[in-house]
C-alpha cells in the first residue's frame, strides 16, 4: 500500500481543481459572449429595407419594424398611397420601387402584373384582414328598422330615398367586393340580370375615385355637394370613422352592414419587391414575422384590423356600430369574372378608355350653310369639346387627327395623350382640341388611321371601361397608297376578341360620308355607325351612340 497524502495536502489540490474548472468555464463564457458579440455584428453594415404601406396600417407596421430592427437590418417604413404605387410599378422604373409593398388588397398586386410591373409576385402573405361592408347613417338605418333590426344590403339598395355612394371599382378593392355583394344581393330577384342593372345604375351617380373621398361627402363634412347617406367601404374605415366622430368630428357615424354571403375582404399582402436580395428578404421574413406574432396581431387588433384568417381579437364597443360577426373569407373573382364584372359596370357607368379620330382633310374646310360662317372642321371640334361633358371624370381619352401623309409616311398623329378627362378640362387640352387645323389638299387616310388606332387600342385594353375608337369623318377613305378595304376588314375581324372588346364608333358628318363603308368597319368591331347632314347635331348622335353601347339608357 502507497504512501497516503496528507489530509490539508488533498484539500489544496480540490481547490486548485475547483478553480481551475471556474476558470475554464469563466474562459468559455468569454469566448461564447465574444464569438456572439462577433456574430451579433458581422453583418456589416445594416441593411436597409424599405417598406411601402398603406396609410391606415403604417403606424403599426412602424411600431413593429421598430421592435425586429437590430444590427442587421434597419426599416425605413413610407405610408404612401396604394393606387400611386400599382402605378408606378412598372419595369422601367425599377430602382425606384420599395423593397417591401403592404397594399390593402392581393387585387392591387394583380392588376399590377397585368399592367407590365415583370416579375411582380401576384400574391404575398396576409399580416391582416378588414371585411366589406355597406356604411349607412344612423339616420339611414333607422329609417330601415335599425336597431331593431339589421336592414340587409338588398334594404338598402332597394330604397330610393337614400343616396348611395361607390368607390370606382376600377381602382378601388372595395368596389370590386361592393360589385360581388351586389351581385349576390339581387340574385333571389324574379329577373336578377335587371335587378343588378338597376342597383349599378343606383350606385354610378356618385362614383368617386376611393373610398375615403366619400367619407368626405358623409353628412356634417362641410362638402359643399349632395351628401352620401350610404356606401361601400372597409369595416375599418368605418371604425375609424366612427372614433373619430365620438371624439368630436363633425362627420356623420357609420352603421355597418354585413352581406349576407361572404364577400372578398381586403388582406393586406406582405410582398417583397426585392427577391433576388436575400438579405432585404430575410429583411422582409423579420417584419413578417414581427407583424405575424401574438405581439403584432395584438396591436393590428387595436388599430381595428382582425387576424388574416377573418378573426376579430377585439370586442368593439356597441356605439361604433360595428357587431362582434364572424366573417368568412372569399377569394377574389377570377381574371375572366372579374373581367366580365368591370365591363358591366363600364357599360352601366359609362367609364371609358377611348380614341377619338379627327378628320382634318381639306374637305374639312368646307363652310357648312347656316352655320355663321363655320367649317364642318370647327363645328365638330365644338362638339367634341362638348362631348368630353359626356363621360365620367375618371374616363380616358386620346385625340388623334388624321389625313394623308400627315405626319412623314403615317396618315395621323396624336394631338392629345391618353389621359382623364378631369385632366383634360384643366390641362390645356381643350385649348389643343380648338387649335386643329385642316390640311390643305389634304386626302382621307381613313383606313390607315382607323387601323393603327385600333391596334392601339387592342394593346392598350383596360377592363372596367367601355374601350373604344371614336371616328369622326365627312368623307371616304381616298389614300391610293394605304392599304385596301379587304385588307382592312381582315386585319379587324383578327384583332377583334369578344373577351377584350373594343369597339368603332363612326360618325360621318355631311353628304360626302360612305354610310356603306363606315358601316361594315363598324360593324366589324361589334360598334356602330351614324351619319348626319347636320354638323350641330353631332353631341346628340354621340351621346346617342355612347347609350346604345353602355345599354345604360343615359
Amino acid at each position: 500500500m502507497g504512501r497516503q497524502e496528507p489530509r490539508a495536502q488533498r484539500t489544496r489540490r480540490a481547490l486548485l481543481v475547483i478553480v481551475g474548472v471556474l476558470v475554464v468555464a469563466a474562459v468559455a463564457t468569454v469566448l461564447a459572449v465574444v464569438r456572439g458579440t462577433k456574430a451579433a455584428t458581422s453583418c456589416g453594415q445594416p441593411t436597409e429595407v424599405r417598406v411601402a404601406t398603406v396609410p391606415e396600417i403604417a403606424d403599426v407596421v412602424n411600431r413593429v419594424a421598430r421592435d425586429v430592427t437590430d444590427g442587421c437590418y434597419r426599416f425605413n417604413v413610407d405610408a404612401r398611397d396604394p393606387g400611386a404605387i400599382e402605378d408606378s410599378l412598372s419595369a422601367t422604373y425599377r430602382h425606384a420601387r420599395p423593397d417591401v409593398w403592404i397594399p390593402d388588397s392581393s387585387l392591387r398586386l394583380r392588376r399590377a402584373v397585368t399592367a407590365g410591373a415583370g416579375e411582380l409576385p401576384s400574391a404575398g402573405p396576409s399580416i391582416a384582414n378588414s371585411p366589406v361592408v355597406f356604411g349607412v347613417t344612423e339616420q339611414a338605418a333607422t329609417s330601415l328598422g335599425w336597431p331593431n333590426r339589421m336592414p340587409s344590403w338588398s334594404d338598402i339598395l332597394g330604397d330610393g330615398r337614400i343616396t348611395l355612394g361607390m368607390p370606382n371599382p376600377v381602382r378601388d378593392p372595395v368596389g370590386v367586393s361592393a360589385l360581388v355583394g351586389v351581385q349576390q344581393a339581387v340574385a333571389s330577384a324574379g329577373d336578377a340580370a335587371t335587378a343588378y342593372a338597376a342597383a349599378l345604375r343606383r350606385l354610378s351617380p356618385d362614383t368617386l375615385p376611393a373610398v375615403e373621398d366619400l367619407y368626405s361627402r358623409l353628412p356634417g363634412s362641410g362638402d359643399s355637394k349632395v351628401p352620401v347617406d350610404a356606401f361601400p367601404t372597409s369595416e375599418n374605415s368605418l371604425l375609424r370613422n366612427n372614433m373619430a366622430h365620438r371624439a368630436g368630428s363633425p362627420r356623420a357615424s357609420l352603421v355597418a352592414l354585413y352581406p349576407l354571403q361572404p364577400v372578398p375582404s381586403l388582406d393586406y399582402p406582405l410582398t417583397v419587391l426585392s427577391g433576388d436580395e436575400p438579405a432585404k428578404r430575410a429583411g422582409a421574413d423579420k417584419l413578417l414575422r414581427g407583424l405575424l406574432d401574438q405581439t403584432g396581431q395584438e396591436a393590428l387588433a387595436d388599430a381595428g384590423f382582425r387576424t388574416p384568417d377573418g378573426r376579430a381579437l377585439r370586442d368593439r364597443s356597441p356605439d361604433e356600430h360595428v357587431p362582434a360577426v364572424a366573417t368568412a373569407l372569399a377569394g377574389m373573382p377570377t381574371d375572366a369574372d372579374l373581367d366580365a364584372l368591370l365591363d358591366q359596370w363600364a357599360r352601366l357607368n359609362q367609364s371609358s378608355r377611348a380614341r377619338v379620330l379627327v378628320d382634318v382633310s381639306d374637305s374639312m374646310n368646307t363652310l357648312v350653310p347656316n352655320s355663321g360662317g363655320r367649317t364642318r372642321l370647327q363645328l365638330t371640334l365644338d362638339a367634341a369639346v362638348r362631348g368630353l361633358s359626356l363621360f365620367k371624370p375618371f374616363s380616358e381619352l386620346s385625340t388623334w387627327v388624321f389625313s394623308t401623309n400627315l405626319d412623314g409616311d403615317k396618315d395621323y398623329r396624336e394631338v392629345v395623350p391618353m389621359s382623364e378627362v378631369s385632366a383634360q378640362l384643366t390641362n390645356g387640352s381643350v385649348d389643343r382640341l380648338r387649335a386643329i387645323r385642316a390640311v390643305r389638299n389634304g386626302g382621307t387616310g381613313l383606313y390607315d388611321s382607323v387601323l393603327a388606332a385600333y391596334q392601339r387600342a387592342r394593346e392598350e385594353w383596360e377592363p372596367g371601361k367601355l374601350n373604344l375608337v371614336i371616328v369622326l369623318t365627312d368623307g371616304r377613305n381616298d389614300d391610293p397608297h394605304g392599304i385596301t378595304r379587304d385588307a382592312l376588314f381582315r386585319q379587324l375581324s383578327a384583332l377583334a376578341d369578344p373577351s377584350r372588346p373594343v369597339a368603332i364608333i363612326g360618325i360621318g358628318i355631311g353628304p360626302d360620308v360612305d354610310q356603306d363603308e363606315l358601316t361594315a368597319i363598324t360593324a366589324v368591331t361589334g360598334g356602330k355607325a351614324l351619319v348626319m347632314p347636320d354638323p350641330t347635331k353631332i353631341a346628340e348622335v354621340f351621346h346617342g351612340a355612347l347609350a346604345a353601347l353602355s345599354g345604360s339608357g343615359l
